[in-house]
Formats: C-alpha cells, structure tokens, sequence
C-alpha cells in the first residue's frame, strides 16, 4: 500500500468537486444556467456564485489571506443571497471568478501546513478558529453538497446526468426502461402511502 499525501487527497476531492459543478453548466444557453427550479430558485450559475464566494472565505479569509477580488454582493446594502447571477454577470465572468477563487485557495493550501489555525470572519468569536484541514473539509463538502444540487438541476433541464464528462454513473438503461423505473417507484411510493 502506498503511503498518500493528505494535500494532495484533499486537493483531488475538492478539484472532482470543483469540476463537477461547471460541467453542469456546459451545452446550456444562458437562460438555462440562470433560470430557477426550485421554489427556493436554485439555478446553475448561482451555485457557482456561491461556491466562488465561499472557498475565497474559508481559504483565504480564514487564513489572512483577502482575495483582491472586488465582489459587489459582499457591499454594505447588497442583498445578502449571492446564488444567482444578475443580468450584468456573464456565465463567462462568474466562471472565470470561480476560476481565480480556486487559484487563490489552491495558494493557501500550498503555502500552509494543514494544522495552521485560522480564524473565520463571520463566526461567533467564540467558536471562530478551524484549521486549515477542517477548512478544506468544510469547502470540500459544501462544493460536492452543491454539485449535488446542480446534479439535480441540470437532469430537471434537459435530463442529462453524471459525475462528469464521460462517467454518467448511472445504471445501463435506455430512456424506456428509466421511464419504466419511475413509474414503478411512483406505483411503490403511492402504495406505502396507501399502507401507512
């Protein structure tokens, strides 16, 4: 067995994560990427919103480490719900952001040791210290939580499903046999409804 590298690990979960979630995006026109499907408006693009913002938080701020980027949705007076896009971000301007926050995190990770202690901003004083490692586990989780999301998006949009390009890892079966598994869940489900 081969002795591994908790970096290098933890930096191949976040990066799987990372990619997952922009490879939603691919193929979709810019309503698709934008448009709610939730009634809580999760969209595609404003999971990568979110997602930018937070590893520049957890791997930057945390650590001393403020990115230079200038984000209008963290002002004074700015709505406080970042997960969608507005008419004037582009799909290329928030994936080039989530692009710049990963090289900014990727630098904290290289420069720290994972023991190094940080402080997180918006945490109650209290409770505000995490280490580098933890900090990394909290991005990881979050990014693969939302990219389930987008997962679940992108299938409501044009039912295209998958980890990433070329591993759907979904079970074989053509469109028939899926719209025979749904119905015969649904025919489940309403009789456990009708047992309980």
């Amino acid at each position: 067995m081969t002795a591994s590298d908790p970096k290098t690990d933890l930096h191949f979960y976040l990066q799987a994560a990372r990619d997952a979630l922009l490879w939603k995006l691919e193929g979709l026109s810019e309503y698709d990427v934008r448009r709610p499907l939730t009634p809580t408006g999760t969209n595609l693009l404003g999971l990568v919103k979110h997602v930018a913002r937070v590893e520049m938080g957890y791997l930057g701020d945390t650590f001393g480490r403020p990115s230079s980027e200038s984000l209008a949705w963290l002002e004074d007076g700015a709505e406080s719900n970042d997960m969608w896009a507005t008419a004037d971000e582009s799909r290329e301007q928030i994936v080039e952001l989530y692009r710049r926050a990963w090289a900014h995190a990727d630098a904290t990770i290289d420069a720290l040791a994972l023991d190094t202690v940080g402080t997180v901003p918006w945490w109650p004083s209290n409770r505000n210290e995490v280490t580098l490692n933890h900090a990394v586990v909290r991005v990881i989780a979050d990014t693969h939580r939302h990219a389930g999301h987008a997962d679940i998006v992108r299938e409501l949009i044009d039912g295209a499903v998958g980890m990433n390009k070329g591993n759907d890892a979904m079970g074989t079966g053509d469109s028939a046999w899926w719209e025979d598994y749904r119905a015969r869940l649904e025919r489940v489900a309403r009789e456990a409804d009708q047992g309980a």
